[in-house]
């Protein structure tokens, strides 16, 4: 019933192995398919070290076409992007969004990003922390995006000291913004191996996320195969916890609601 929603390509410089062995990953963890979102070409350089070339925009079209068709009739994958959202820009990636046959758009702000960081660090930590949630605010309010992906992971950064009581009113001012939208965000499940070892977004804000309605799409922004599907079942209780009673995805760049309970008596049991 599920998909894996966030996978990456060797293209993206920081990511292993083919799509099929992504797709392969998937279907021995009962999902219906994979969303193959590598980290979509920049232009000026942007954090070029992170991202495949602008040249290689078509190379990662076809790679993603070729194990569409080899899994064809075993499991269902489709082409996504994992865009990032930097001001300055928008015109550009919307050139570049609409230029292909996408099923699912990840809006991203990475505040640890070099680009990033030059413009906007000032010296101050609690302040750059606001500005990264008025930031996704601001990316939800361009409608390029499905989905805004792992929505905290500016508390990853060791150099911050990671507060949220700190900035909670800013947090829920973004998501004000962010649920006029009607864009979904995600719970990313690769939070639980990074600096605050747990998903994201913290429980806190999933909270507020149910209270404004704000839809919710698993992903387990896999690097290798072997972390398809991986937190699924975790992400899926923590949900339900929060109050929340379906999860998304997207198809075809269309929101699909599923149960959780159902959606997770689905999944087989995750292979480390």
């Amino acid at each position: 019933m599920l998909y894996e929603t966030h996978s990456h390509t060797p293209l993206c410089k920081h990511a292993k192995g083919e799509p099929e062995e992504y797709a392969e990953a998937a279907l021995r963890r009962g999902l219906s398919g994979l969303i193959v979102t590598c980290h979509n070409p920049m232009p000026d350089g942007y954090a070029s070290d992170m991202r495949m070339s602008l040249d290689e925009w078509g190379n990662y079209i076809e790679l993603v076409d070729r194990a569409r068709q080899a899994c064809a009739g075993t499991i269902d994958i489709r082409l996504g992007l994992e865009a990032d959202f930097f001001p300055g820009y928008e015109s550009w990636l919307e050139e570049q969004i609409t230029s292909a046959d996408l099923h699912y758009v990840l809006g991203s702000v990475h505040p640890n990003f070099h680009e990033y960081k030059q413009r906007y660090w000032q010296s101050d930590s609690v302040d750059f922390q606001r500005l990264y949630f008025a930031m996704l605010a601001d990316a939800a309010e361009t409608r390029l995006f499905d989905c805004l992906s792992h929505p905290d992971i500016v508390k990853n950064d060791p150099e911050l000291n990671w507060e949220p009581g700190a900035i909670m009113a800013d947090v829920c001012h973004a998501l004000d913004r962010i649920a006029e939208t009607g864009i979904a965000m995600e719970l990313n499940t690769s939070g639980a191996y990074k600096v605050s070892e747990e998903m994201n977004p913290f429980p806190e804000m999933l909270v507020e996320m149910r209270k404004r309605e704000i839809p919710v799409v698993i992903g387990a922004d896999a690097h290798r195969p072997e972390r398809v599907g991986d937190g699924y079942e975790a992400a899926l209780d923590l949900l339900k916890e929060c109050g929340y009673t379906t999860v998304s995805f997207f198809l075809e760049r269309e929101r699909r609601d599923i149960d959780i309970d159902s959606a997770r008596t689905s999944l087989s049991p995750f292979e480390a």
